[in-house]
């Protein structure tokens, strides 16, 4: 058994792709192990900005001999033609075997092939992998065609401690495999000799001596322990949510605590929070009330230095001074203006081709989320016709175009300048949310009827010009934005006519009708929120296949309701009666060609069983899934009355023959069974759960 080391030194890879390459190395790596019928122990990764490695335990040091058999013609087909087949092989008469096939005898060539040393199928696997490594962006240099994330400088091979002979094909120039990697830019600019290696541990430790850190954990450990101590020693605490990007960025990190100026402090937190996470790549911390404080930490790529530290947080605090300067200018310009005044300018910006301007969208809004409100408690309708015409007038403002990543956020702040009132400054700072699912919803009613009109409105627009989502493409993110309206639909409890408010939007934009495709989307969206929540596939699919209704906030109660009844041992013992009773009815409508009505004569019954389950189905209430009048806790106490079909459908199986001798009685037993097929199916489609 082999130990192998693979490491490929590069120029920085961006932080965001640093772990998904790690995967897809060892993915591939293992992909291409399986292919040669090569087995391992393990496979483990380590990245850094500029180190990439694997390292792999137990690996056959060469593959399994083998038999490799190739079929000819029959064994009385022509001369020519088992002559030709012989030429192919290289074999003769005697070395073939004749074999009975179910398609009659058949000549085979069977030839031992003796498996190849591993060191000797390396080098050309680890080039393959390389040059179709799946980089979400990569690039070329100097005179090469070889792509990679960034000039990609050394590969090194270590086999059992000892380097291997091969080289990639950069297209143009050759690039030989080495044992020699390279420590930290500044700190130790001496190449690693990667010679005697023998664990991952003894590489990240010749790597860790050359100040470089090649294990992300590490690194975010370190981060996150030395900036909690710093921001604890200046009363503070550290804000989560940059530290594994920031990982990503340095090879030997050190943070350094920096000092916000007291004028800029007067911005808003989000102000403050883009320029210092977003743009500086800094760490923000939080004072005691849990506002940002106004300290900073800046993480170096260098050793502790207290001279040199000195210098690294002094230009830091001067670049940062200079992203403030500019914040604080257009704070303070842009307020000078009410939010209405700046929509005229909206007209000058293109929504979309074949959509009109951001004007018109906004237009559009004042509009759609009047409508949206009038179904939502509590929700002003004017309120929210405001909030939708203000929505975006702060595009054009020169914050938002400096932190593009602020807009809806400052479109709040300058409403509440303007003199808007709190309701209306809210639910346009919210009208994005949720932008992902870890994203909050909107906090107030009309925050609610903005977003809802804000995604509706793009949703019924580019499927309307046919700019829908293709494949993995989606370049508008409709498919978030559904999944957004899902989200606020089932978790704010909305119930909206969906079709009608689509029909509604459809007409603002000028359309004859909504897309035939965009219920369908959105109907698929749900499958997937439903998905995502823990409800099983088949149980969405039961409730769903039937139910053409556009409360979506119904079928989402349905469905949990349903999961939560199956769960129950009721639910799943009435399900082994249900596939009893259906076989049954779907073998007999099969030879009768007809379907049985759900409908029996009690005069026919014969004993006690098939009253008692007669009874029990008469009594069951009227069931209907996706009921817009029911709340989930009355669908679930609904669908838990159907457990009390339970005992009588097992003691009808167990004391009554339904194909009877007497034609009349058997075809009222049929129609029982129907009976609780019918009422079962006004619940959901059971024939689609599984098992």
């Amino acid at each position: 058994m082999a130990n192998l080391l693979i490491e490929l030194v590069q120029e920085e890879i961006p932080a965001r792709m640093q772990e998904k390459a790690g995967r897809d190395l060892v993915r591939m790596l293992g992909e291409a192990f399986a292919d040669a019928n090569l087995k391992y122990a393990e496979m483990q990764h380590a990245v850094s900005a500029r180190h990439l490695a694997v390292f792999v335990t137990g690996l056959d040091d060469q593959q399994e001999d083998r038999v490799v058999e190739k079929r000819g013609p029959r064994v009385d087909a022509p001369d020519q033609a088992i002559n030709g087949f012989l030429s192919s092989t290289g074999l003769t008469r005697d070395d073939l075997v004749a074999e009975e096939t179910p398609k009659g005898t058949f000549l085979f060539a069977r030839s031992e092939v003796k498996g190849a040393p591993t060191t000797s199928l390396l080098p050309a696997m680890i080039a393959g992998i390389l040059t179709q490594f799946p980089w979400p962006k990569s690039q070329r240099w100097g005179s090469t065609k070889f792509r990679w994330v960034r000039p990609l400088h050394r590969v090194n091979v270590v086999v059992d401690g000892a380097a291997l002979a091969g080289s990639l094909d950069l297209g143009g120039a050759e690039m030989p495999f080495t044992a020699t990697s390279a420590g930290h830019y500044f700190e130790a600019p001496d190449d690693i000799d990667l010679t005697g290696v023998t664990s991952l541990d003894d590489y990240l430790a010749r790597l860790r001596a050359g100040h470089v850190i090649v294990d992300g954990a590490e690194r975010r450990a370190m981060i996150d322990a030395e900036a909690v101590a710093i921001a604890a020693a200046n009363g503070a605490k550290l804000r989560a949510g940059m530290v594994d990007e920031v990982a990503g960025l340095v090879e030997w990190p050190h943070p350094i605590y920096g000092v916000i100026e007291d004028r800029f402090m007067a911005l808003p937190d989000e102000v403050l929070e883009s320029s210092i996470r977003e743009h500086q790549k800094y760490l923000t911390l939080s004072a005691a009330d849990g506002s940002l404080a106004n300290g900073f930490i800046v993480v170096s790529n260098r050793l502790a230095n207290a001279d040199r530290d000195a210098v690294i947080l002094a230009g830091n605090q001067r670049v940062l001074r200079a992203r403030l300067a500019d914040a604080e200018f257009f704070w303070n310009e842009d307020g000078k203006t009410p939010l209405a005044d700046y929509l005229p300018q909206l007209a000058d910006i293109t929504f979309y081709e074949g959509l009109g301007s951001v004007l018109d969208k906004a237009q559009r809004l004042e509009k759609l989320a009047a409508d949206i409100a009038a179904h939502i408690e509590d929700a002003d309708p004017a309120e929210a016709a405001r909030a939708g015409r203000l929505a975006k007038a702060d595009l054009v403002t020169g914050m938002v175009g400096e932190f593009p990543d602020l807009q809806g956020l400052m479109g709040g702040y300058y409403a509440r300048q303007s003199g808007e009132n709190g309701a209306i400054s809210d639910a346009i700072a919210e009208h994005y949310r949720p932008q992902g699912p870890a994203d909050s919803l909107p906090t107030q009613p009309i925050g609610l009827a903005v977003s809802l009109a804000d995604k509706i409105d793009s949703l019924v627009g580019f499927f309307g010009v046919g700019a829908r989502p293709t494949g993995s493409k989606d370049p508008f993110a409709l498919r978030r934005a559904a999944l957004g309206i899902i989200r606020m639909i089932r978790e704010a409890g909305l119930r909206l006519p969906l079709t009608s408010i689509l029909e509604t939007a459809a007409g603002y934009h000028g359309f004859a009708a909504v897309d035939t495709e965009l219920v369908p989307f959105i109907r698929e969206r749900l499958r997937v929120s439903l998905r995502d929540s823990g409800i099983a596939h088949d149980v969405t699919a039961a409730v769903m296949a039937d139910n053409s209704g556009d409360d979506l906030l119904a079928i989402a109660d349905a469905a949990d309701a349903l999961n939560e009844f199956l769960a129950s041992p009721d639910g799943a013992g009435l399900m082994a009666g249900w596939r009893r009773a259906a076989s049954i009815l779907a073998a007999e409508e099969s030879k009768a060609k007809q379907v049985f009505s759900p409908e029996t004569n009690p005069d026919l019954f014969v004993g006690a069983p098939e009253g008692d389950l007669y009874s029990t189905v008469i009594a069951l209430p009227d069931i209907t899934t996706g009921d817009a009048t029911k709340t989930r806790d009355e669908m679930v106490e609904m669908m838990q009355s159907l457990g009390s079909l339970r005992g009588p459908i097992d003691r009808f199986f167990d004391d009554v023959v339904v194909n009877d001798d007497d034609a009349n009685i058997r075809l009222n037993r049929l129609g029982l069974l129907a009976m609780i097929r019918d009422r079962m199916q006004r619940v959901a489609d059971f024939s689609k759960l599984e098992g």
